[in-house]
């Protein structure tokens, strides 16, 4: 079976779940990664050094930002003339355009948000072989698919696979191809917010909700309106939630709630309209547990809940909760997590 994996990366910054998504491809036999872009050089050396037997690189200045008509009409010709059995993806923004973009220009199909692959059956007829499991019914349940178009497209779930272990110094066949630059977008110019630690890689998640803004003790400024009151208080729950995020390591991710609020930005929304996170830990302050919500951290090991409400669903779905405050009970955990991490 011949193996594709796309590298997805930013400004040479590759994404932990591609090399994800070479480990599992490595698992099924020999792999070639793919690596559009310009200036690449470090991306492909990293690839092979995750294990790919070979690296395909698509580097032109043209590639420099990501516009899914260049890189797709790359990926497609280059498929065309390869033709590999399976092209695997990690799960990005990015590559949820690619992969239906390049599965239409190829007249095959794309099973996307895979958590488990496995090669079944006869191994000369790899595509009937191939067996994706994926959630459904916002993660409630989960089916096995398996699709008869050549060649077989398929996005991972970020954190649903190992990462291989990086063997520094590993060389290997890096080959230039062809890149298709076409395309009827340009990129005018665009900013990188400051998130911390991605949601996507994230072990440790603290999170916040519309309840990080109900603190009585605090007295925004008097010459703020309430809703400007509200959102001055938000700020400073988030605080909180920053800091013990920042103090495990973690990222700081936040309820549709609280960013339809006006607390945090989109980027840190978590649930079905935001990141679908599959962290180690999950500490949700102030957060209901909205069914939308519970559905962006089924795959999460472990979860923990702080809430006042005793009732609230979230707890439904906690391996620990803890009722009460979040603005004694966050900070106190901030406090204790210092003392034993020695910070």
């Amino acid at each position: 079976m011949k193996i594709f994996v796309y590298v997805d990366h930013f400004k040479g910054e590759a994404q932990a779940t591609s090399w994800e998504a070479l480990g599992l491809a490595k698992s099924f036999g020999a792999t070639t990664a793919l690596v559009f872009g310009s200036s690449v050089d470090d991306v492909a050396k990293a690839a092979l050094e995750y294990g790919a037997d070979e690296v395909l690189v698509a580097d032109d200045s043209a590639l420099l930002d990501f516009r899914a008509e260049a890189y797709a009409s790359t990926l497609s010709a280059l498929v065309s003339s390869s033709t590999p059995d399976l092209i695997l993806f990690p799960t990005t923004t990015r590559t949820r355009e690619l992969a239906a973009m390049s599965a239409v220009d190829l007249n095959t199909n794309v099973i996307t948000d895979a958590t488990a692959v496995e090669v079944n059956g006869d191994a000369s007829s790899p595509l009937s072989a191939i067996v994706v499991t994926r959630p459904i019914y916002e993660g409630k349940l989960f089916e096995k698919v398996t699709a008869s178009a050549k060649p077989q497209l398929i996005t991972l779930r970020g954190r649903a696979f190992p990462k291989p272990e990086k063997v520094a110094g590993k060389t290997g066949t890096i080959t230039k191809v062809e890149a298709k630059t076409d395309a009827l977008t340009t990129v005018e110019g665009y900013s990188v917010a400051d998130v911390g630690v991605s949601l996507n890689d994230a072990g440790i998640i603290v999170s916040g909700g519309r309840g990080v803004s109900n603190n009585p003790s605090l007295q925004p400024p008097a010459d703020l309106d309430d809703k400007q009151a509200e959102i001055w208080r938000a700020h400073q729950g988030f605080k909180l939630v920053g800091e013990l995020a920042s103090t495990l390591g973690g990222a700081v991710g936040a309820s549709r709630a609280a960013v339809d609020g006006g607390y945090i930005p989109y980027s840190n929304q978590v649930g079905q309209t935001g990141k679908v996170v599959a962290p180690d830990v999950y500490i949700a302050c102030g957060i209901s547990g909205a069914i939308q919500h519970l559905a962006g951290i089924r795959s999460a090991k472990l979860v923990v809940a702080i809430n006042k409400d005793p009732d609230a669903p979230i707890f439904k779905v906690a391996r620990y909760g803890v009722v009460g405050d979040l603005f004694q009970i966050v900070p106190a955990l901030t406090e204790a997590f210092k003392k034993k991490l020695g910070k």
